[in-house]
């Protein structure tokens, strides 16, 4: 966790790029994206130069030549160590002139995640806003990656609205009960095909470290994990600039994100090469139908973006892999031809394992839409025996745009430190989705459909036309009402017919 004090520092630095003209929260992660990468390029350097004088020899290369580049400044003086010590007015010129130039040349190089240095701009406006923001950061532990990786997924929860191609920010608790349900382990090859910032890609890379420690013990997984493991796909360069940049922070040397329109033509190249996709897809956005991939179509003959993810997911999975992927509502239930055929492709080709109901508020402020986590295991020849339902109603923040915590930071997430009272789990109910999941083979098959969760035999599945959405299923508890006998009725009615004229009669007698 941050500190107040770095947090209180972080807004200070985002202040100011907001007075000094840059309002879009992309562009500012952007600009802090590449000073980050300036910084770790100084401190790769230091270990290249560290290793030379100590064993006559590196392991790693030098990324600063010798002499000069090519408008006559020397290498050395783009380093982080140097420039961070010039007056803001010579620092700004070194930075725009001399460090950018650098970057995109590397990036052109293609030399690990910085070919997303490619179209590197710099567009900070002041020289008194650079110094302020190098200075913030030349603050932050950068050997500590717990802090440098919450650093960045603060920056990140600035972005407050939703990008021109629909993305916004998966919420951190909602991605890490996904990761914890599907449990990576070590010699998983992981994709996101639309990894946006990388969080899914940073939460399964954190599971495995926490869970797996003896992995960095083994040259042949620690090299998975660093160079193969993790594999995203966007046709966004600043959410790749930003998705690789957050990778690194969190200790992944060299994940593999790579540009590409993954429903594209070409883009299912990667067929039967994961065994585990994490993602939460873009549910609309302009698609050009001649350039979708043909080998998706002939899975699922649509213009819907969500439904053709859904082929492409199944496409990309090896025989025996999973995912947890989110999807809006209208997949459950949709009732066209493609939306039936590729429930019915789910349970009847492969094996679905869960349909994990969200509230409508979980992504807001960004989008108010009614989603699902959907999991299922790529098998080719069927297997779905029962499929586990659980209807989210709680996930510990309001379901409002505010999005305020309704349970202490202790109480909070899928995993929290201690065990929810009753009523905590009534605004919190990720805890109890990860426990069930585990029993839901076992005793969760014996729940009633009243229940939060229960467990639907394929072939009620089938009988519905495979309708996936949990309110079809769903028993509503009604109040029991006592039905009287007729006669019971008609004998009180007359009694109390009798009862009135008796008292008409009294009435008219006092008259």
């Amino acid at each position: 966790m941050i500190t107040g004090e770095l947090r209180s520092k972080i807004d200070a630095v985002w202040n100011a790029f907001w007075t000094g003209g840059i309002s879009n929260p992309l562009e500012v992660i952007e600009q802090i994206t590449y000073l980050l990468f300036v910084r770790g390029l100084d401190d790769a350097q230091t270990n290249y130069e560290r290793q030379l004088t100590r064993f006559g020899t590196a392991s790693v290369s030098a990324v600063y030549p010798e002499g000069n580049d090519s408008r006559g400044r020397a290498y050395r003086d783009l380093r982080w160590s140097v420039f961070k010590e010039r007056a803001p007015a010579e620092m700004f010129t070194i930075v725009s002139e001399h460090v950018f130039p650098f970057l995109r040349e590397m990036g052109e190089a293609g030399t690990s995640h910085a070919e997303h240095m490619k179209g590197a701009r710099f567009t900070i406006p002041t020289p008194a806003l650079l110094a302020k923001v190098v200075d913030m950061l030349d603050d932050i532990p950068m050997d500590d990656r717990d802090t440098k990786g919450d650093l960045y997924e603060y920056m990140l929860g600035k972005i407050a609205s939703a990008g021109t191609n629909g993305q916004f920010r998966t919420p951190r608790h909602i991605i890490q009960l996904m990761v914890e349900l599907m449990e990576p382990g070590p010699k998983d090859v992981i994709v996101d095909p639309a990894a946006g910032t990388a969080g899914f890609l940073v939460a399964a890379g954190e599971y495995v470290r926490k869970h797996h420690p003896g992995i960095f013990r083994d040259e042949e997984l620690r090299k998975h994990f660093h160079e193969t493991m993790f594999n995203g796909f966007d046709f966004d360069s600043t959410m790749l600039r930003i998705g690789s940049m957050n990778m690194a922070l969190h200790g992944v040397e060299g994940a593999n994100l790579r540009y590409r329109d993954s429903l594209a033509e070409g883009a299912a190249n990667d067929a039967d090469a994961y065994s585990l996709i994490l993602a939460n897809p873009p549910f609309a956005g302009s698609l050009d139908y001649e350039t979708t991939s043909k080998d998706l179509l002939k899975t699922v003959k649509t213009k819907k973006t969500e439904l053709l993810f859904m082929a492409l997911f199944l496409k990309l999975l090896k025989p025996g892999g999973r995912a947890a992927v989110i999807v809006p509502d209208g997949v459950m239930f949709g009732s066209s031809t493609a939306h039936k055929a590729i429930r019915k492709m789910l349970v009847e080709d492969h094996k679905l394992d869960a349909i994990i109901k969200l509230p409508s508020g979980v992504f807001r402020p960004y989008a108010g839409v009614s989603t699902a986590i959907v999991i299922f295991t790529k098998t080719n020849s069927g297997g779905t025996d029962h499929v586990w339902f659980y209807d989210v109603q709680a996930d510990g923040l309001s379901l409002d745009d505010k999005r305020q915590m309704l349970v202490s930071a202790d109480k909070f997430g899928p995993v929290p430190e201690g065990a929810l009272a009753e009523e905590e789990h009534g605004k919190n109910n990720l805890p109890d989705v990860l426990a069930r999941w585990g029993q839901r083979a076992g005793s969760e098959r014996e729940r009633v459909r009243t229940e939060q969760s229960f467990a639907v035999p394929k072939a009620d599945i089938a009988a519905a036309d495979y309708d996936l959405s949990i309110n079809r299923y769903k028993e509503v508890v009604h109040e029991a009402v006592e039905h009287r006998a007729p006669k019971e009725i008609i004998a009180e009615l007359k009694m109390l017919e009798a009862e009135i004229a008796l008292g008409l009669d009294e009435l008219e007698a006092m008259l």
